[in-house]
């Protein structure tokens, strides 16, 4: 059963049990009032019917009786009239007395000039003998009684009459109308709330039905979502628990748009990595294999041909040794399955002597190393020494494979940063060919070579910078480059310092 079918059939049954339980109080209104179960169908037309008498009106009514049945004629003597209406005053009652049309008595307590004409017919029968009739805006309640006079057969009629509040006349009139008010308005709220429940409840479930459905069939934009496009509209969150439904949907919305993201991202590298894995290994295998068959043909016919064949063999093999072992370090640190050993470094002591271990083979390719400035307070970073060196030792191997001036050099040096001097930064620079403006975003990208043909002119398996990258983001830091074509590159990093003081070692590290 739909929740709409239950909310209609919930409210209905609200109504029916309202309805039910307000006839049943009026029931037991009626017959508290009459004490009577038989008498509460006649409640509402003998409403003052039940209503007893007052002991004056009482007592005077059985004096007309008695008068009525002795001597009826004795009833049009206005003397008589009078003096029972003296009886009536102290309850503020009073008589009228009448003979056929003609009035013969008239209270002065009953001062009404519409009052006469609005008294009912001569009934001597006497079914009907309690009422209450309206003159002008005036309520009279009576209690009459009609006799005929045996000697002359003439007809008369002796009313006691009371004033009462127009109110509860006008309540006991006007009641139908305000049980027809009652019942039509219990529907209406019955129907207003069925119409806001099913808009406030049904209609955003029915929008969330709609959205999962587009979900499902792989329709991810916000735009298209029934029940986001409306909240939108709204221009707020809603309060209940329909906006928080709203809100965690979204935000599975967009976490999973992500993760599809994400997947394509990945799977997009991984036909990258594939391709340029298999062009790289390739490369090296094709010469081996020319090689190898040309001294099998016996091209290589001299022993310095020979000489020649097995060096470009041994060359290709290690390039390859290099590339796979660079690609399984990249995929250990992208797996995070390279353990990290950290610890504390005087930054300025380590790249000095980084710097001296390196200067020995960069002399040998003539090139000036500048070591970085000495004297400088020490300054202690958390970080594991060996990754270091291989992240600088990368980053020294880019700029080899890029210099093309006479005098080539590379200069290391660092200083603080950050708002409170807490970060370290490390800078590489070098007088390269450069890096132009539209490559220099992706240089620290897996395989990414600045020559689109992968030639492998320049060397190197692409990886470098990548491993560089990642191993400077396990150590909670970053790396950028900044670079002018013809002039050189300079490359940062950056390290948290250490602050030993506060007891806070390596903080920042992923």
């Amino acid at each position: 059963m739909s929740i709409r079918i239950r909310l209609l059939l919930s409210y209905s049954s609200m109504l029916v049990a309202s309805i039910v339980l307000f006839l049943l109080a009026g029931f037991l209104v009626a017959v508290a009032m009459t004490g009577d179960v038989k008498s509460v169908r006649s409640f509402y037309t003998s409403h003052y019917a039940v209503k007893p008498l007052s002991e004056p009106e009482e007592s005077t009514y059985l004096d007309i009786k008695y008068y009525v049945k002795n001597g009826p004629a004795q009833l049009y003597d206005p003397a008589l009239l009078q003096e029972l209406d003296q009886k009536l005053a102290p309850i503020q009652a009073g008589i009228i007395g009448r003979q056929g049309s003609q009035l013969s008595y008239l209270s002065p307590r009953l001062n009404s000039a519409e009052l006469p004409a609005s008294l009912p017919p001569i009934e001597t029968s006497n079914i009907k003998v309690r009422d209450t009739v309206q003159a002008g805006s005036r309520y009279f309640t009576y209690v009459k009684y009609d006799f005929t006079v045996p000697a002359d057969k003439s007809e008369g009629s002796i009313y006691i009459l009371k004033e009462v509040s127009p109110y509860g006349e006008m309540t006991r009139e006007l009641l139908p109308v305000w049980i027809g008010v009652l019942l039509l308005s219990l529907m209406a709220t019955n129907l207003l709330l069925y119409i806001w429940a099913s808009r406030a409840i049904v209609k955003p479930l029915q929008s969330l039905r709609q959205s999962a459905e587009l979900i499902k069939a792989g329709e991810l934009d916000s735009a298209a979502l029934p029940l986001l496009r409306s909240d939108a509209a709204m221009g707020e969150t809603r309060p209940d628990e329909i906006g928080q439904l709203a809100q965690s949907f979204e935000e599975m919305r967009r976490k999973l748009k992500q993760s599809v993201e994400l997947q394509l991202q990945y799977e997009e590298n991984r036909k990258e990595l594939v391709s340029n894995i298999s062009h790289d290994l390739k490369t090296p295998m094709t010469s081996i294999i020319g090689y190898v068959e040309g001294i099998q043909d016996g091209v290589a016919a001299t022993p310095d041909k020979m000489d020649t064949y097995l060096k470009t063999i041994h060359s290709k093999a290690k390039q390859m040794d290099r590339l796979i072992d660079e690609l399984f370090l990249f995929s250990k640190l992208d797996l995070n399955k390279v353990p990290f050993v950290f610890e504390p470094l005087d930054i300025g002591v380590f790249l000095q002597q980084t710097a001296e271990e390196l200067r020995f083979d960069l002399e040998q390719k003539g090139i000036r190393l500048d070591k970085p400035e000495a004297g400088k307070p020490p300054v202690l970073v958390f970080a594991d020494r060996d990754q270091l060196k291989r992240l600088i030792g990368n980053m020294v191997d880019n700029s080899l494979k890029h210099m093309d001036k006479r005098e080539p050099r590379i200069a290391i040096g660092w200083g603080m940063k950050g708002p409170n001097g807490d970060e370290v930064v490390v800078c590489m620079e070098d007088n390269g060919a450069g890096i132009a403006a539209e490559a220099l975003p992706y240089v620290f990208d897996r395989f990414y070579r600045a020559d689109a043909s992968r030639s492998g002119q320049s060397g190197g398996s692409g990886l470098g910078l990548a491993i560089a990258k990642q191993i400077i983001e396990r150590h909670g830091g970053r790396i950028w480059a900044e670079s002018e074509p013809g002039k050189g590159t300079r490359m940062f990093f950056t390290l948290r310092k250490n602050d030993e003081a506060n007891g806070r070692p390596g903080e920042g590290l992923a």
